[in-house]
Parts: C-alpha cells; sequence; structure tokens
C-alpha cells in the first residue's frame, strides 16, 4: 500500500534537497559585502517615499477577492472538464454530473451580478 506513495515522497525530497542546496551554495559562493544601500528596503528602484501605513481603498480588496473567487472557479472547473468524459459519462452520470457543474457556475453567475450591481467592479 506505501508502493503508491514512493513517486510522491522521492518528489517531496527532491524539491527539498534542491531547495537545501540553493540556499547551502547561495550562502557559500554569494558576495559578503554589507552595505547601507543594500540593507535599504527596494521599491521599483527609486527611493521609498511615504510611510507604509498608507491606506487603500475597499474597492481594491473587493477585486483582489473577485480575482480570488474566480480562480477558485478555475481550479474547480478546469479538473471537472477533464475528467468529465471518463467519469460522468463513462458511469452514465452526465446529467448528475453537468447538473453538478450547472449549480456551481449559477452560485458564480448570482455573486458576479452581485458585485456588478453594487458597484464592485467600479474604479472611481
Amino acid at each position: 500500500m506505501l508502493a503508491q506513495y514512493v513517486p510522491l515522497i522521492w518528489l517531496v525530497a527532491l524539491s527539498t534537497a534542491v531547495a537545501l542546496g540553493i540556499l547551502v551554495m547561495k550562502s557559500v559562493t554569494g558576495p559578503k559585502r554589507e552595505s547601507a544601500v543594500k540593507q535599504a528596503p527596494f521599491e521599483c528602484g527609486s527611493k521609498p517615499i511615504g510611510t507604509t501605513r498608507t491606506r487603500f481603498s475597499v474597492k481594491f480588496y473587493l477585486v483582489a477577492i473577485t480575482f480570488i473567487v474566480f480562480d477558485v472557479e478555475a481550479v474547480f472547473v478546469i479538473p471537472w472538464a477533464v475528467i468529465f468524459k471518463d467519469y460522468f459519462l463513462a458511469n452514465g452520470m452526465a446529467l448528475v454530473g453537468f447538473g453538478s457543474m450547472l449549480v456551481f457556475l449559477a452560485i458564480l453567475t448570482l455573486g458576479l451580478a452581485y458585485e456588478w450591481k453594487s458597484g464592485g467592479l467600479e474604479w472611481d
């Protein structure tokens, strides 16, 4: 039973070894000259202006949440579309699979319509 996890364990071990190897090689071979310029915060190549306590508009966060919602939608829809033929059609459950995805998309569409109507997509 554990034999099916061997490739996954190898992948995790290899990726951990590569990450640690990169960190070790950076510390061994990298330059170690500290200066005030290197210690200063970097912001797009220009000197920092203002404070870090600047307030953002709530609309910024609404757009960010909208992006996350529709990004999660893609995470669910794409694998569903990939397995639809092999799983739902092969098992005679095409209407169940298609109906569940229609309900999911209808809920997301209602959320988008609500946000559009409430002005969440407008940049004033």
